[in-house]
């Protein structure tokens, strides 16, 4: 299969590795931002630079598009991909509107390709221990997760750009999903964020927190913040239920209950793109199914314009 890659990131040079070792796939075609930066990456894979996203994509002979780049454009190169009849694997989210994302589902399916939208979340050891252990905790009530990350000076990137990232709980979608692929369906949002800004295209500093009212009345908790403002780096996962808890610290896991506090081993979270690619390929070939659905992609990003509505009008947002 030849696979036509957009971007030439963290994420492009991981996929770019698997493809390379991969006996069905060939990278034939690569598009970046950075002239410089995807000279060097199309010499290093061995594949044909090409101008523009659109001159990649109407390569006959590309059979496989990857989206890899910055989130405001993840949109546009699917559609053109879709449109030309092309398979698209896409880094989350699919895009930055709730509406151009179920569009795109809607339009894979009359054309019968593949939209693949990578939530690599869901493959890794923490999420993988906290489903093997939730069962122990009873009736669960409680949830936080919280990622803070301090940069000091931030960096002036598209991660910190309002047009290029995105509402921040739809940039770092993986937050929600992973709680809605846990605990299901979310009936309300209520979302506060604030940002620091001294230029008009980059912002210095994001805190974005947000409650989750999910069905089975369970609370949840996220706060989502990076920047100069922050002062300790923090990822953490908790799950209090009436039975016991479950708190992951960065890569320690511990189960506790009244009697006891059991440690829990939480697998890497290393080769995780690979796998994604890897698995993308069995799917095409061998027909094996995904471990993630657009639809399932789409219920996450219902939920994070919920959050963004919140947070514009200051009120709790119920999700349809």
């Amino acid at each position: 299969m030849l696979v036509g890659l957009v971007g030439t990131g963290y994420a492009a040079k991981l996929r770019a590795q698997t493809l390379l070792s991969d006996e069905r796939s060939d990278l034939v075609g690569v598009v970046g931002n950075e002239p410089l930066k995807a000279q060097a990456f199309a010499r290093d894979f061995q594949c044909k630079l090409l101008g523009s996203s659109q001159q990649l994509i109407e390569q006959e002979d590309i059979d496989l598009v990857i989206v890899s780049n910055v989130n405001s454009e993840h949109a546009t190169v699917a559609r053109a991909a879709l449109e030309a009849n092309k398979h698209v694997v896409v880094e989350y989210p699919l895009s930055l509107d709730l509406a151009e994302a179920s569009e795109l589902i809607d339009l894979a399916k009359s054309k019968n390709k593949l939209l693949h939208v990578e939530h690599i979340e869901l493959l890794g050891g923490l999420h993988q221990a906290l489903k093997q252990h939730l069962d122990k905790l009873g009736k669960i009530f409680y949830v936080r997760y919280s990622t803070i990350k301090p940069e000091h000076p931030a960096p002036r990137k598209w991660t910190y750009s309002h047009a290029l990232f995105g509402f921040p709980l739809t940039g770092a979608i993986s937050r929600l999903h992973r709680l809605t692929n846990l605990f299901g369906e979310v009936m309300a949002v209520n979302c506060h964020n604030r940002f620091w800004e001294k230029e008009a295209e980059f912002y210095q500093s994001c805190f974005c927190t947000a409650q989750l009212n999910f069905t089975s009345g369970l609370l949840a908790e996220v706060v989502y913040a990076k920047g100069e403002t922050m002062w300790e780096k923090e990822r953490k996962f908790e799950v209090h239920g009436e039975n016991g808890g479950l708190i992951f610290n960065f890569q320690e896991g511990f189960l506790i209950n009244s009697q006891e506090t059991t440690p829990i081993e939480v697998g890497s979270s290393r080769g995780l793109f690979a796998k994604d690619t890897s698995m993308v390929l069995d799917y095409l070939f061998d027909g094996t199914s995904l471990y993630v659905t657009p639809e399932e992609s789409l219920y996450a990003l219902k939920v994070a314009d919920a959050a963004r509505k919140s947070a514009e009008t200051g009120i709790t947002v119920t999700v349809f």
